[in-house]
């Protein structure tokens, strides 16, 4: 179901291999006046949700969060080991789990090391900022396992950094932003992650001087045609800087072609981008950047093309993978939430057409719409509803992941020289010391403590009769391990009936509320 819905309560059923252990420290709640609580950590206290380990046969550990303030509490249910629970009233939804039709499997979850996220994090003291990187990439936090990298500056820089004209990129260098507020918590990201933490780079624009507008932002592409001595050059510009990041032992996972590459078609585009059309980065891929990765050494890079809304996904799919050469070279298909009112049928028919190339969410962020005036909005649970309901309908449609825009920023929702401030699960308050987890933070853990990489997403059925308020998948691990997450959205409660083969167990669904399921 697209945003914006009439569906009212959502329910995510995956694989995991276990549940939070009970080494978990209490949210600090602090009402700002927007429907619910935000959790401060500061010098003394910081909250964490545990890390994750195996739950007893036989048991059923349920986490929740919910608008009235809880914040990952933790319960325990007993299983039935039969299918004899009786369906209680009309309020009942019964979910009945089926193993045996597979679908996709996960690649991760994770958020973007922007110069603005660099910038917030290193205006706390060394043991917060420490705090923050562990609330999002360790065990005992969301347990991330992929980051996103910008190449050059973004809109969420403080600065429009260029490179001076040269075919041969002799003179190119990682920008101080680069060494400085990307590469230190990149390293100190991988080192607090559990697995291998999966880094991608896209940039935003070319260097001024090989665009056709002389300029980083509005409307403009790169000069000439695919093949020709400024796309030869941009491709060098990925050798680049992968050649560079490796020298500081950041080696990456995949690259995007372009971030957002309709941008750069529209006039006066306030910030940075560069314009493609499906058939300049077909041909870019095959004659350019492909032969170029391949010929230094990078050929195991993957590379994703799109980077942008799924409303015309297809016809980029189609334009590009229908080219043997260009296929090739490229793995998957990055898409963005912003354009989500297109329906997923749209990553349905992509997936039916092209089902070797994986579907990844490469960026989502809360208010970004140019009608809210709130651009952070501290405490609101709307916004993790939202977040939550983006991510079961993606994972409900062959999308293997799902990528946060900024890991933090400040209560303008910054720094961005463009002035395009938006909000983020994390808020840090320099002057004060302070940084804030977000519901949309809790939101996000409900799915990243246990859609672990490799879970594989399985069939599951629920009663017809309320199928205009539930939305649901399910997955499931190696170790045959099962969760179940519910988004209630509706202002009522509703009983909830898992069924799993000949184990059964049951619970009421708070009104507002997201509620993980954990069963062996």
């Amino acid at each position: 179901m697209a945003k914006g819905g009439s569906a009212t309560l959502f329910i995510l059923v995956a694989s995991v291999t276990g549940c939070l252990a009970s080494t978990v420290t209490e949210c600090t709640p602090r009402d700002y006046g927007r429907g619910s609580v935000v959790c401060v950590c500061n010098s003394t206290l910081c909250d964490f949700l545990g890390p994750v380990s195996p739950e007893q046969p036989g048991v059923v550990a349920v986490y929740e969060s919910n608008k009235a303030g809880l914040r990952f509490h933790k319960s325990i249910l007993s299983v039935t080991n039969s299918t004899g629970l009786p369906v209680s009233d009309t309020n009942t939804i019964t979910l009945t789990i089926n193993n045996s039709q597979t679908y996709q499997k996960i690649i991760g979850f994770g958020g973007a090391f922007t110069d603005a996220a660099g910038i917030n994090i290193k205006s706390l003291p060394t043991r917060m900022q420490d705090d923050l990187l562990r609330s999002y990439y360790a065990p005992e936090g969301l347990s991330y396992n992929v980051g996103r990298i910008p190449m050059a500056s973004t809109d969420f820089s403080t600065r429009l950094y260029n490179d001076p004209g040269d075919f041969n990129l002799t003179s190119f260098s990682l920008a101080q932003e680069d060494l400085s507020l990307k590469i230190p918590f990149i390293h100190k990201a991988v080192s607090l992650a559990k697995e291998e933490v999966y880094l991608f780079a896209s940039p935003w624009s070319g260097p001024a001087w090989m665009k056709t507008n002389g300029a980083l932002y509005g409307m403009g592409k790169l000069r000439g045609n695919p093949g020709g001595k400024y796309y030869k050059t941009w491709a060098k510009y990925f050798v680049r800087f992968l050649e560079e990041y490796g020298k500081h032992d950041i080696h990456l996972w995949c690259l995007t072609t372009e971030n957002e590459p309709t941008n750069g078609e529209i006039p006066h585009f306030p910030f940075q981008c560069m314009a493609f059309t499906p058939e300049t980065m077909r041909d870019f891929v095959k004659l350019d950047l492909g032969p170029a990765l391949l010929a230094n050494g990078y050929g195991n890079v993957k590379v994703m093309i799109l980077d942008d809304e799924r409303y015309d996904m297809i016809r980029w799919a189609q334009t590009i993978f229908q080219d043997a050469n260009a296929s090739s070279y490229i793995s998957g298909i990055g898409v963005h939430w912003y354009g989500d009112f297109a329906g997923p049928q749209i990553l349905d028919k992509t997936h039916e057409t092209f089902p070797t190339k994986f579907i990844l969410g490469t960026e989502a962020c809360e208010g970004f719409q140019a009608f809210v005036k709130e651009k952070v909005s501290l405490g609101n649970w709307d916004r993790a509803e939202t977040y939550a309901a983006d991510i079961i309908q993606d994972h409900s449609h062959w999308v293997t992941g799902w990528v946060d825009w900024n890991l933090a920023l400040n209560p303008e929702g910054g720094p961005n020289w463009a002035k395009n401030f938006l909000d983020s699960p994390i808020i840090v308050n320099g002057t004060s010391q302070e940084f804030y987890k977000q519901p949309m933070y809790y939101s996000l853990a409900h799915f990243t403590k246990f859609l672990r990489r490799g879970s594989l997403r399985i069939e599951a059925d629920v009663d017809a009769h309320i199928d205009d308020k539930v939305a649901f998948v399910t997955f499931e691990t190696p170790e045959k391990s099962k969760v179940a997450i519910v988004l209630n959205r509706d202002f009522i409660p509703y009983t909830l009936l898992i069924r799993d083969g000949t184990k059964s167990f049951q619970k009421s669904i708070t009104e507002r509320s997201i509620q993980t399921f954990v069963w062996l």
